[in-house]
C-alpha cells in the first residue's frame, strides 16, 4: 500500500536516490536536509514512516528521533547510517528506532527495510484498533459470578505482566483467543502486534511459509518475497491457536524456532532474529495426544509455562442468566434489536441445557431469539426444541433419573451439585469404574469427568 514517507539527509544524492527507489515502489516521498527542516514537516503533516541520517548539520538525527518518539511514538523510523556509525545505529534502535540502513544504499536493503516498517506499522494501528473494540467484549466474554471464572480472571492478571509463554487449553466456542487477546492487551507488549495463527485452517504446504515466510521463487505461486507471521509479531505475542492441529514434521520446526528465536524464509538463507512472547491454545488433550504419538512431549512442555484452562459453560451455569443479558444489552444496542427478556422458568432450563457449543453457542441463540422471537418475554414454551430436549424426562411421580430429590440442598446451584454428583456414582458403577465408557455414554470429555469425579471425591479406583 501507498505510504508517505520522509527522507532526512543533508546530502542531495543520498536523497535523490531514495527518493527514486521508494517512489518507484508507489510511495508519496518527501525531502528535508536538516532535523529542524524534518521537524517542521512532521508536524504540518505526520507521514508514515521517517528515513533519518544520524549525521546532520544542526541537530542530528539522535536528536530529531528523540523529539519524534517524544511526539509520535508510534512512528516508525529508520536510521541511515555510514560504515563508521554501527555503534551509533544500534544506540538509536535502544532509543525506540525501528531499524538502520548502512551506507552505501542497497536497493534491496531499503526496500526490504521499508516494507517490514510499513506492515508492522500497518498491524499495530490495527492491534489497537481491535483492542480498543474488544477491550469491553473482553471484559463482556468474560462476564460471570462463578468461581471458575473469577480463577481465570486471577490467573490472567498474575501471567499478564510476565514474559511467560502461556498455554490454554479448554474446549471450542469458550473463548481462548479472547483469553490470549487480554494477556497481551495486559503486557508490556500490549503496544506491539499481537498476530494470531490459525494452524488447523493452513494447509500443511503453506504453513511454513505462513510461519516463517518465504522469498521469491522459493515455490510455485511465490511471485514475491514475504514475512511470516514470526516477523510481524517481533516485539510482540504470536497466538498459535489450534497447536494440536499442527503436523508432527512442523512441530519439530516451530521446537528449534521457539528455542532459538532464529529462522530463514522458506527458500531464503538469512538468518532472521526475532523477539516473541507465545501463547498457544488448542482444545485437544495434549497428553493424550502425545500418548498417541500425534504430537511431541519436548515441544508440549516448552508451550507449557503457564497453563491455563477456559472453563466451559456447562461448569458455570450460574454465569448464564449474566452472559444472556450481557448478549441481549449488546445485541440490542449495537444491531437496533428491539428489548427481550427471558422468564425465571426459561432461564432455569437454560442453565440446566449442557451448551456443547459453550459461550459461542449461547451468544447465537440470544440473538436468534431476537431475531425470531415477536413478543417481549420468552417462556419455556418459547425454547428451542434441541434445548427442551435435552431436559431429562422424570417417570410420573419419580424425579429425574429416579434420584432422590436433595434435601440439604440450600439452592439450585447446590441441588444441581447433589444430582450431578449421584447420577456420576450410580453411572460410575453401571460402567464397572471405566471412566473412559461412562465418558463415551455421556457424552463429557475425559478430562473434564475425571475434574468433575475429583471435585465430588468419587474414587475412580
Amino acid at each position: 500500500m501507498p505510504a508517505r514517507i520522509l527522507v532526512v539527509d543533508d546530502e542531495q544524492d543520498i536523497r535523490f536516490s531514495l527518493r527514486g527507489i521508494l517512489e518507484d515502489e508507489g510511495h508519496e516521498v518527501h525531502e528535508a536536509e536538516s532535523g529542524e527542516a524534518a521537524l517542521r514537516l512532521v508536524d504540518e503533516r505526520a507521514p508514515d514512516l521517517v528515513l533519518l541520517d544520524i549525521w546532520l548539520t544542526g541537530i542530528d538525527g539522535l536528536e530529531v528521533l528523540d523529539t519524534l518518539r517524544s511526539r509520535l511514538p508510534d512512528l516508525p523510523v529508520i536510521m541511515i547510517s555510514g560504515h563508521g556509525n554501527i555503534e551509533t545505529a544500534v544506540a538509536a534502535i535502544k532509543k525506540g528506532a525501528f531499524d538502520f540502513i548502512e551506507k552505501p544504499l542497497s536497493l534491496e536493503k531499503v526496500i526490504l527495510c521499508v516494507n517490514k516498517a510499513l506492515e508492522f506499522n500497518t498491524i499495530q494501528r490495527e492491534n489497537q484498533e481491535l483492542r480498543l473494540r474488544l477491550g469491553s467484549e473482553q471484559i463482556r466474554t468474560l462476564t460471570g459470578r462463578s468461581a471458575a471464572v473469577a480463577s481465570l480472571r486471577q490467573h490472567i492478571a498474575q501471567v499478564a505482566p510476565t514474559e511467560a509463554w502461556v498455554l490454554i487449553t479448554g474446549e471450542n466456542g469458550t473463548g481462548k483467543e479472547i483469553v490470549a487477546r487480554m494477556i497481551h492487551a495486559q503486557s508490556r507488549r500490549g503496544a506491539r502486534p499481537m498476530v494470531a495463527v490459525n494452524c488447523a485452517a493452513i494447509p500443511e504446504e503453506l504453513i511454513e511459509s505462513e510461519l516463517f515466510g518465504h522469498e521469491k521463487g522459493a515455490f510455485t505461486g511465490a511471485e514475491a518475497s514475504r514475512q511470516g507471521k514470526f516477523e510481524l509479531a517481533d516485539g510482540g505475542t504470536l497466538f498459535l491457536d489450534e497447536i494440536g492441529d499442527m503436523s508432527l514434521k512442523t512441530q519439530a520446526k516451530i521446537l528449534r524456532i521457539l528455542q532459538e528465536q532464529k529462522f530463514e524464509h522458506v527458500g531464503g538463507r538469512r538468518t532472521i532474529t526475532v523477539d516473541v512472547r507465545v501463547i498457544a491454545a488448542t482444545n485437544k488433550d495434549l497428553m493424550e495426544e502425545i500418548r498417541e504419538g500425534r504430537f511431541r512431549e519436548d515441544l508440549y512442555y516448552r508451550l507449557k509455562v503457564f497453563p491455563l484452562v477456559v472453563p466451559p459453560l456447562r461448569e458455570r451455569g450460574e454465569d448464564i442468566p449474566l452472559l444472556i443479558r450481557d448478549f441481549l444489552d449488546r445485541l440490542t444496542r449495537t444491531q437496533g434489536f428491539r428489548e427481550l427478556a427471558f422468564t425465571d422458568d426459561a432461564l432455569r432450563v437454560l442453565c440446566a441445557y449442557p451448551w456443547p457449543g459453550n459461550v459461542r453457542e449461547l451468544k447465537n441463540f440470544v440473538e436468534r431469539m431476537l431475531i425470531l422471537h415477536s413478543g417481549a418475554e420468552v417462556g419455556p414454551e418459547d425454547l428451542p426444541a434441541e434445548i427442551l430436549a435435552a431436559r431429562p424426562a422424570p417417570a410420573p411421580g419419580a424425579p429425574p433419573h429416579d434420584l432422590p430429590i436433595p434435601s440439604g440442598a440450600v439452592d439450585f446451584k447446590a441441588a444441581r451439585q447433589e444430582f450431578e454428583a449421584e447420577f456420576l456414582r450410580r453411572k460410575l458403577e453401571e460402567f464397572e469404574g471405566s471412566v473412559s465408557r461412562l465418558a463415551e455414554s455421556i457424552g463429557l470429555e475425559r478430562t473434564y469427568l475425571y475434574r468433575k469425579l475429583k471435585a465430588y471425591g468419587i474414587q475412580t479406583g
